[in-house]
């Protein structure tokens, strides 16, 4: 169990010892105050020397000045610090440090100045173990770089930072980023990535492995999971269908709590700002406002210790915000 150090976090235990966990949950609303949001937005270059390497990073800062959890962000193939910023903006309306990621070699920069018949092929050379090598090492890079902020004099960032309570995240092959580093392991069983100072993890679209069993690569994952993915969401890149995608979920450990969302009709777009070439569904309002609560919830569940949070994604209130069709599960520890 995670232990509060600030008192960001200690506040909702009081107020669940005052009123009682079923009215804290029923009152719980990961939405609120955050429509409309705009917080202050910082874009730093973080420089691995080891590497010689250099990550572009963009910060959404909450409007408190005490020390935040922090949420990590890793964007798709072609994408950059900018994209999702919905979420940015969601998580910092809600209280969290949140950093997004830009990986050179599998970025933007892949495609920008290549004529449109070469784009698909250039988008396949980088989705490369290489490229995916470099992401998982850009991940320890930038929480070092952030550490070392947090105590710098004058930074922005100074005493900002809850590092005690790291949340992971990622779509796509940002999903795969996240999965490496939060518990994956290897073909031979060997959790070769993973940071211990990641306290949750959410994967959007993620994926099983290509080598090697999922139960064998997901079997041996610590901490709390949350998976979402489409009834539509495949990609013309990775080899992913709707059943790999949701081969993940069944294969982490029934000893760590792990939840599932699966979006009726939502392709691999539906996670992202705007709609990809070739997509066939009109995209669904409510596919973002779910995703944005849900895992707020998730993040105060798991960053804050929340108990209210905790109680309204395993109970029924959480049904509340999606529709009929959509899949959830929402599977407590043994």
């Amino acid at each position: 169990m995670l232990k509060p150090k600030h008192p960001a976090v200690l506040l909702p235990l009081m107020m669940m010892l005052l009123i009682g966990p079923a009215h804290a949950a029923s009152s719980y609303d990961p939405l609120a105050g955050t429509d409309g949001a705009e917080p202050r937005t910082l874009d730093r270059i973080v420089r691995d020397p080891e590497r010689d390497r250099e990550i572009p990073i963009r910060i959404y800062l909450p409007e408190t000045d005490q020390p935040a959890p922090v949420v990590l962000f890793s964007h798709g193939l072609g994408g950059s610090r900018r994209g999702c910023g919905y979420l940015g903006e969601q998580w910092a309306a809600r209280g969290y440090v949140a950093v997004f990621l830009q990986h050179p070699g599998s970025d933007e920069s892949v495609w920008k100045d290549e004529p449109p018949r070469r784009r698909m092929k250039a988008m396949r050379e980088a989705a490369s173990l290489k490229n995916f090598l470099r992401r998982v090492r850009d991940v320890p890079a930038v929480l070092d770089r952030l550490e070392t902020s947090n105590e710098e004099e004058g930074h922005p960032l100074a005493g900002r930072l809850d590092l005690e309570h790291v949340g992971m995240s990622g779509h796509s092959f940002g999903a795969v980023t996240t999965q490496a580093v939060s518990g994956q392991a290897t073909p031979r069983g060997r959790q070769r990535f993973t940071d211990p100072r990641i306290d949750a993890a959410l994967a959007l679209s993620p994926s099983s492995p290509r080598r090697g069993d999922a139960s064998t690569a997901f079997g041996s994952v610590s901490i709390p999971w949350m998976l979402m993915t489409g009834t539509k969401d495949t990609a013309a890149i990775g080899d992913q269908t709707v059943e790999s995608r949701l081969a993940v979920f069944p294969s982490l450990p029934d000893s760590i709590d792990r939840y599932e969302l699966v979006l009726h009709n939502a392709e691999h777009s539906a996670f992202s700002d705007r709609a990809l070439p070739g997509d066939t569904e009109p995209r669904n309002p409510n596919h973002h406002r779910a995703i944005r609560a849900l895992s707020t919830a998730f993040w105060d569940a798991y960053l804050k210790s929340d108990p209210a949070a905790k109680a309204w994604l395993q109970g029924s209130k959480a049904r509340v915000i999606l529709e009929e069709k959509d899949r959830w599960k929402a599977e407590a520890g043994q």
